[in-house]
């Protein structure tokens, strides 16, 4: 059976999802809604550099695509906010299409966001299907790795996990969000608005948190400019000495003063060693380093890809990566 694909949003994750789906056999993509002006009616193939035409246009109405193509699901890659998603899943729910989505609120909704998960999982019973929120972080790197390699523990005291990227091979979109070239002044006060930070530490900090039986007293989330000791550039732009060149952010929750989770992303241009890693504090010890890092944008659009199956045959709901199955591959069936 194919698995017809509708795509919401085709920006540079959306679109990178789009190649993934054009290239493995088991998905058909049937449609695609963009509300950028610029983009309707244009092929998909053509703005997702997919090579050759899909003879697909993209529409601005939601309702209507799906009406007219009929998805076995939908992908909502628009925005990290779930607040600002909930027109889009509350229209696809209605029409009782599965949702993924690389909204990071929604991979694993936090406190202030209880009363918007609660209605989602709400419609998606009601609706009979599946919405998943998930991604490379959070929706892996950050949580269900650490989760998984917990499996082999008698005890678990403490988990740290540690991103660091070298944001030159990063897309611009990407060096714009962790402030690079900004002033100091420039990167607080874009700190302040939310403009510039990672979106889903406390949510991956939950996840882990719940899925080890931890009762959390309270969640940091701290971010802190990276300043260029000297010149450094990529080739999408450049940033002199004394202004900030990334971003370091670490989230930490407490049970008391005691730590038991931290999460530290460093992203700048010009690190010297790119690399994730995981240490699982207790018996065994556990260490795991991936050198050179995972690159972002391409696991994203892969874990999205390979847990759409699973999706469609999850139980009615609001689910995480906590409670699905065990992603992997997915090539030709």
């Amino acid at each position: 059976m194919t698995i017809r694909v509708l795509h919401v949003g085709l920006g540079p994750i959306g679109c990178a999802v789009a190649r993934q789906v054009t290239a493995r056999k088991g998905f058909r993509i049937v449609g695609a809604v963009d509300i950028d002006p610029h983009l309707g009616g244009r092929d998909v193939g053509v703005i997702a550099d997919i090579g050759r035409p899909l003879r697909i246009k993209v529409t601005a109405d939601l309702r209507k695509t799906v009406k007219a193509t009929k998805p076995d699901i939908a992908v909502l890659c628009t925005s990290s906010s779930l607040k600002e998603v909930m027109p889009q899943l509350e229209e696809l729910l209605e029409l009782r299409v599965p949702v993924i989505s690389t909204t990071e609120e929604l991979a694993y909704p936090a406190m202030h966001n209880r009363r918007l998960a609660k209605h989602i999982d709400e419609l998606a019973r009601k609706a009979k299907v599946a919405v998943l929120g998930t991604g490379v972080n959070p929706g892996f790197m950050m949580d269900a790795l650490p989760i998984a390699l917990t499996a082999a523990c008698e005890h678990v005291n403490r988990v740290e996990v540690r991103r660091v990227q070298d944001a030159r091979s990063r897309r611009l979109a990407f060096q714009q969000k962790i402030g690079a070239g900004l002033t100091k002044e420039q990167f607080d006060r874009q700190v302040a608005t939310g403009q510039v930070r990672h979106v889903g530490f406390t949510e991956s900090i939950q996840m882990i948190a719940d899925a080890l039986g931890w009762t959390l007293t309270r969640i940091t989330d701290d971010v802190r400019p990276w300043i260029a000791e000297e010149d450094v550039e990529s080739e999408l732009l450049a940033v002199d000495s004394g202004y900030v060149c990334g971003i370091s952010q670490e989230g930490v929750g407490y049970i008391g003063d005691e730590v038991k989770i931290r999460l530290q992303l460093d992203a700048y241009l010009g690190a010297r060693e790119s690399y994730d890693s995981v240490l699982i504090d207790g018996s065994p010890r556990i260490y795991s380093k991936v050198h050179g890092g995972i690159h972002g944008d391409v696991a994203t659009a892969s874990i999205t890809v390979n847990a759409i199956p699973l999706v469609i045959n999850a139980p009615p709901g609001l689910r995480t990566m906590r409670d699905m199955p065990l992603p992997s591959f997915f090539g030709a069936r």
